[in-house]
C-alpha cells in the first residue's frame, strides 16, 4: 500500500447524528443483554474449578493479544497510516465478540468456557479497554517515528468509563439476572439475539460508512488484507497458546475462537461517540478498519467452524 493510499484511507470521514449514535448505543446495548442471557452462576463455578483455561485464555485475549497487534504493527511500517495501526490496537483492546459465543457452540467447543471468557473479558473491559489502549498506542505512535505528526494519545478515562460502563456492565447484569430469575424466557430469547447480533453489526457498519461508500469500497481491498493477516494473528494466538499448555480439544477451540473475535461494535462506538480523538487528524484508518474486522470475524469464525466440523468428520 502506498503512502498516497493510506493518506486516502484516512480520509474517509464518517459522522452521524445523535439519533444515529443513540440508536447504536441502544442496539449494541441489546445485543450484550442477549450475550449475558446465557451466564449463569453456576457456569463459573464449574470451570473455576480447572482455572487453567480461564487463565490461559484471559493472557490471550488481555496481555497476548494487544502485545502481538502492537508489534504486528510496527512490522507492517509505512504499509499501513499510524491511523490503521491504532485501530488494530484499539480492537485488539475490545473484550471478546459477541458472537464467539454462538461461534464456539457451531465448532462443538467448550461453550461453557466460552460465555466465562466473554464476561469476564466484558466486565473487565471497563478498565482494561482503555488501558490496553492508551499503553500499546501511545507506544505505537511513539516507536513507530510518527510522534512528531500525530497528537499524544489521551484517554477521558471518565467518558470512556461511562460508555462501556453503560453499553456492556448494565446490560450484562441484567442479563444475567433474567437468566437468573426467568430461566425460561431466557432460552428462548437466547438463538434470536445471536443471529439479531451479526445482523447488526452489518447495520451498523452500512449506516456509519453510508456518506462515504464509494471511497470505503476503493480501499477495501486493502483494508481486507490488513485485517486478515491481524485475524490470522489473534486465531493462531489462542490455538497456539490451547497446544502449548495441552489443554483439551474443546477448550483449544475456544481459546482460538474467542481470541479471534472481537467486540469491534464497541471500537465502533468509542471513536464515533467519545471525545478520545477530538484533537486528533483525520482518522478514517481506524475506523475502516474496526467496522472491517467486525464484519470479517464473523466469516472468519464461521471458517474456523467448518475447519473444526470437518476434522470431527474425519476422525469419526
Amino acid at each position: 500500500m502506498t503512502t498516497e493510499i493510506a493518506a486516502q484511507i484516512d480520509k474517509i470521514d464518517v459522522t452521524l447524528n445523535a439519533g444515529g449514535m443513540n440508536t447504536i448505543n441502544i442496539v449494541l446495548a441489546f445485543v450484550m443483554f442477549g450475550v449475558a442471557l446465557g451466564i449463569k452462576p453456576q457456569i463459573f463455578v464449574d470451570v473455576f474449578k480447572k482455572p487453567k483455561s480461564v487463565l490461559l485464555g484471559m493472557t490471550c485475549q488481555l496481555i497476548l493479544l494487544p502485545a502481538f497487534t502492537f508489534l504486528l504493527a510496527l512490522v507492517l511500517g509505512n504499509w499501513i497510516s499510524p491511523m490503521m495501526g491504532l485501530g488494530m490496537i484499539l480492537v485488539a483492546s475490545c473484550p471478546g465478540g459477541n458472537i464467539s459465543n454462538f461461534m464456539s457452540s457451531l465448532s462443538k467447543a467448550n461453550i461453557e468456557l466460552s460465555v466465562s471468557l466473554t464476561a469476564i473479558s466484558t466486565a473487565l473491559a471497563v478498565l482494561l479497554t482503555p488501558a490496553n489502549f492508551f499503553i500499546w498506542g501511545n507506544l505505537y505512535l511513539h516507536t513507530s517515528n510518527v510522534a512528531s505528526e500525530v497528537p499524544t494519545l489521551v484517554i477521558p478515562l471518565w467518558d470512556v468509563f461511562k460508555t462501556i460502563f453503560i453499553l456492556l456492565g448494565i446490560p450484562l447484569t441484567l442479563g444475567i439476572l433474567c437468566a437468573r430469575f426467568f430461566p425460561n424466557l431466557s432460552e428462548k430469547l437466547k438463538k434470536p439475539f445471536q443471529w439479531a447480533s451479526i445482523l447488526f453489526f452489518i447495520a451498523m457498519v452500512i449506516l456509519s460508512f453510508a456518506g462515504n461508500l464509494d471511497a470505503f469500497l476503493k480501499c477495501v481491498k486493502y483494508i481486507f488484507i490488513v485485517v486478515l493477516i491481524h485475524n490470522l494473528l489473534a486465531l493462531c494466538i489462542g490455538f497456539s497458546i490451547g497446544t502449548v499448555f495441552k489443554v483439551p480439544e474443546k477448550d483449544r477451540r475456544t481459546l482460538t475462537i474467542e481470541t479471534g473475535i472481537q467486540n469491534s461494535g464497541l471500537g465502533l462506538v468509542l471513536l464515533l461517540g467519545t471525545s478520545i480523538f477530538a484533537g486528533f487528524p483525520p482518522h478514517g484508518g481506524m475506523l475502516v478498519i474496526t467496522a472491517w474486522w467486525g464484519i470479517w470475524h464473523i466469516i472468519s469464525g464461521l471458517t474456523v467452524s467448518t475447519v473444526f466440523n470437518l476434522k470431527d468428520k474425519r476422525s469419526e
